[in-house]
């Protein structure tokens, strides 16, 4: 059984909550991801994406200071790190979301899966396809 610390990505960012939108925007751009955990604390308080950045920020006519805390969103979801493969899709699948934070279990925060790491890292097809199928179904 292929556990999910087999297809994530150790290199993950996490940004602050009181840092610009153009930091966050930056960082997303420079490690060509699209989502970053906040943390505040030791402790992750929510996600930010590029999508929050356009639709809780530019689409609104806001400006370029606008801090993280202010467009990020809240309540992350999360999986284990040494949970099956199929748990972190049945989250992405079920929350609609195409990124995934992965933590031990002393709740540190110890990568990042993509839906992308699903399919290029061979994780079982039907797995991954019925995950982007939920995924990509509108609320």
């Amino acid at each position: 059984m292929q556990k999910i610390k087999d297809v994530m990505s150790r290199d993950v960012q996490v940004i602050s909550p009181d840092a610009p939108i153009t930091e966050a925007a930056r960082c997303m751009r420079d490690g060509d991801f699209g989502m970053m955990p906040v943390g505040e604390n030791d402790r992750m308080v929510g996600s930010i994406s590029d999508r929050d950045i356009v639709v809780r920020a530019v689409a609104e006519g806001r400006g370029v200071d606008v801090k993280v805390r202010d467009v990020m969103s809240d309540g992350i979801r999360w999986a284990y790190e040494d949970e099956p493969v199929e748990r972190a899709t049945a989250i992405m699948g079920e929350h609609q979301i195409r990124r995934l934070p992965i933590v031990n279990r002393d709740k540190r925060l110890v990568g990042i899966v993509a839906l992308g790491d699903l399919a290029a890292k061979k994780a079982k097809p039907v797995q991954t396809a019925k995950a982007l199928g939920e995924i990509s179904e509108h609320a």
